[in-house]
């Protein structure tokens, strides 16, 4: 019971951050002046979130 409640929380956890990170890359998207590194790591992040939902 406690294991699936840690990883209820743990989902929750990463679905919370997946929308930031989501939020702030189209934030960044509309300013010319972010540079596409930032952008690409952005979208890193956002890409290692979704894969750790996908294994819980």
């Amino acid at each position: 019971m406690a294991l699936s409640q840690n990883a209820s929380a743990r989902q929750e956890s990463l679905r919370s951050r997946h929308g930031l990170l989501e939020g702030r890359l189209r934030e960044l998207s509309s300013h010319p002046s972010v540079s596409d590194t930032e952008i690409r790591e952005l979208k890193r992040q956002k890409l290692r979130v979704k894969e750790e939902m996908e294994s819980l």
